[in-house]
């Protein structure tokens, strides 16, 4: 079974990982983590800063090791760039990054529920709409950068209206767009509308330290996945926190989980390499 899983991890890519340096604990540093990831032989990692861009970290990466595995970076649009700030986003693209996600931990969806560990001001919340319920001229200015340097917008903590109103905007002007960690406490959307959003074109993050910290259950991971036909669908891990597991061991756990519960290793494949593949090129 190791030898199994192994090869399954190789060329296989983890679009959501937290590591060093950043504004919180983390349980490795960029470097490591990438150095790691190439060990196994994976394709790519991407790293995500809450507050700042990491597009310069993952080049410095790419160009000064002879790593197999590719870094990758990309921006968030909380307060610390200016939150819907197109020029943040026009300089982290240029830089190379591949993904622009709206904002996390400033999101006004995300502070209903209080501060998240590590929070270190005071902040009012983010939201993409306008008093009048129309969505704010600077998130198309950011479809179209996103557009330019075929970049990804994903939808970070916002709500599931504003997740919903993002996504359909976004796949009307051909952007490709991802719905963030809908099994999250904080950004739940029940299956149904994972799947109607995937059927629209959104890509559907599946993370897998939602299951495995009881965000969600069983069914509420796979069968989405399974109604999609592996289709649109794309499994990260949103992990780096400290006394939890490294990203790659949680990787490693969630093909475990998957093919302990009958997925066949090409529709992992599909999850972990065709499609988030095909998000970074």
């Amino acid at each position: 079974m190791k030898n199994y899983i192994k090869e399954l991890l190789k060329n296989s890519y983890d679009l959501h990982v937290h590591s060093k340096p950043s504004h919180f604990k983390r349980l490795i540093d960029d470097i490591d983590l990438i150095k790691m990831a190439d060990q196994f032989g994976m394709g790519g990692v991407m790293i995500k800063n809450h507050y700042e861009p990491t597009s310069s970290r993952a080049n410095l990466i790419n160009e000064h090791f002879n790593f197999n595995t590719t870094a990758y970076g990309g921006i968030v649009l909380n307060q610390t760039v200016g939150g819907f700030n197109p020029y943040a986003v026009e300089s982290s693209l240029k830089l190379g990054g591949k993904m622009v996600w709206m904002p996390t931990r400033d999101a006004r969806n995300s502070l209903k529920f209080g501060n998240m560990d590590g929070d270190f001001f005071e902040r009012k919340g983010l939201s993409i709409l306008t008093d009048n319920y129309k969505i704010k001229t600077e998130i198309y200015e950011i479809f179209e950068i996103c557009k330019k340097y075929n970049a990804c917008l994903a939808t970070g903590h916002l709500s599931i209206d504003e997740s919903f109103i993002l996504c359909e905007e976004a796949i009307k002007n051909n952007v490709k767009i991802i719905l963030t960690h809908p099994d999250w406490t904080r950004t739940k959307i029940d299956v149904e509308d994972q799947i109607k959003l995937a059927k629209l074109g959104v890509f559907i993050e599946k993370v897998w330290s939602n299951l495995d910290d009881g965000d969600c259950n069983k069914k509420e991971f796979l069968e989405p996945m399974k109604r999609l036909n592996f289709e649109n669908i794309f499994i990260s891990t949103d992990r780096g926190i400290i006394n939890k597991d490294s990203p790659i061991d949680s990787m490693i756990k969630a093909i475990e989980f998957l093919v302990n519960n009958g997925i066949s290793s090409s529709e992992i494949e599909k999850m972990i390499k065709t499609t988030p593949k095909f998000l970074m090129s």
